[in-house]
C-alpha cells in the first residue's frame, strides 16, 4: 500500500492522510490538522459570530459558501461566511443575487464584508511575532500558538467551551490535560488595598471631615472579610461580605449595615484581592 505523509510545523507525529481519510485528493495534501480550525475561528470573528443572511446570535452557525462550490465558488475564507441552519438550507446551492434578490441592501453588506480584509488582526500577528523574535533574541525559550490550535485541543479531548479550559488547554501540553467534571474556576479579582487618601472631599472639591487616624480598629480594617451575626432590629440575621468602612468608635459598615464590632467575626485578612467562583 502506498502510503502519502504530509509534513506539517505543529511538531506533531507525521500521520497517512490516505489511512485517516481515504477520500482525500488535490490541495487536501498540503492542508494539516489545524487547517480547518484555523479557517473557522477567522470566519467567526470576521463575520461576528452572526448569520450573515438574518443576523440571528446565538445558535448554532455554519460555514456558509456566498458563491456555492457546484457554482465554482472556492473555499478561500473570501467565499466564505457565516449562517443559521435555516438559512444555510433554505439558500441551498443558489447563487446569493437570487437568494437575497428582495433584500439588496444585505446583499451589498454581505458583498462588501466577504472582500473586507482583518487588518487589526494583521497588525497584531505581525507585531506579536515581531515581540516575539525580539524575546528570542534574548536568548529567552519561545513558543506561539493560536486560538485554532487551542480549539483543536479542547474539542478533541472533550471539553466545554470556557475560558479557564481554553488557558488550560494552550501549547503542547495543553493537548493532554485533565480537568475532573466537578473542577471550577477561581476568579480572583484586584481589589486594592484601601483609600490613599487621609480624607475625604464635599461636592465641590474641598477637605471635609478630619484625617483618618485609625488603619485598624480592634483587628478589623476596612477590606476584612467577615461575618455579621445580628439578632435584632432591622438588619437582624448573617450577613457576609468585606467590611466597606471602620470607624474609631468600634462600628463598622457590611453591605450598608453599620453595626458594632462585637457582631463581627474575621473571616479572612484583606490582601487586595476578592475571590469568588468564576461566573
Amino acid at each position: 500500500m502506498n502510503r502519502v505523509f504530509v509534513l506539517t510545523n505543529t511538531k506533531q507525529p507525521l500521520m497517512p492522510c490516505r489511512l485517516q481519510n481515504p477520500e482525500i485528493s488535490g490541495v487536501d495534501y498540503q492542508q494539516g490538522t489545524l487547517a480547518g480550525y484555523e479557517v473557522r475561528e477567522y470566519v467567526l470573528h470576521k463575520w461576528d459570530r452572526t448569520c450573515a443572511y438574518c443576523g440571528v446570535k446565538d445558535v448554532p452557525l455554519e460555514i456558509e459558501h456566498i458563491v456555492p462550490r457546484s457554482r465554482g465558488g472556492s473555499n478561500r475564507p473570501s467565499n466564505l461566511t457565516l449562517a443559521c441552519r435555516p438559512c444555510n438550507g433554505k439558500k441551498g446551492n443558489q447563487p446569493v443575487e437570487v437568494f437575497l434578490a428582495s433584500s439588496p441592501d444585505r446583499l451589498k453588506r454581505i458583498k462588501a464584508q466577504a472582500r473586507a480584509v482583518l487588518k487589526d488582526a494583521a497588525a497584531i500577528n505581525a507585531t506579536r511575532y515581531a515581540i516575539g523574535a525580539a524575546i528570542k533574541g534574548l536568548g529567552l525559550p519561545t513558543t506561539f500558538w493560536s486560538g485554532g490550535r487551542t480549539k483543536m485541543n479542547r474539542i478533541a479531548q472533550g471539553y466545554a467551551k470556557d475560558h479557564w479550559i481554553d488557558a488550560a488547554c494552550v501549547g503542547e501540553t495543553g493537548a493532554a490535560v485533565r480537568i475532573p467534571p466537578a473542577m471550577q474556576a477561581l476568579e480572583i479579582k484586584a481589589m486594592g488595598r484601601g483609600r490613599r487618601r487621609v480624607m475625604g472631599n464635599d461636592k465641590y472639591g474641598f477637605p471635609k471631615g478630619t484625617p483618618r487616624t485609625h488603619k485598624r480598629v480592634q483587628g478589623f480594617q476596612t477590606g476584612d472579610l467577615a461575618r455579621l451575626t445580628c439578632t435584632k432590629g432591622k438588619s437582624a440575621g448573617t450577613h457576609i461580605g468585606r467590611i466597606a468602612s471602620i470607624r474609631a468608635r468600634g462600628w463598622f459598615v457590611l453591605n450598608k449595615h453599620d453595626r458594632p464590632a462585637r457582631e463581627f467575626q474575621l473571616l479572612q485578612r484583606a490582601d487586595g484581592y476578592a475571590y469568588g467562583a468564576a461566573a
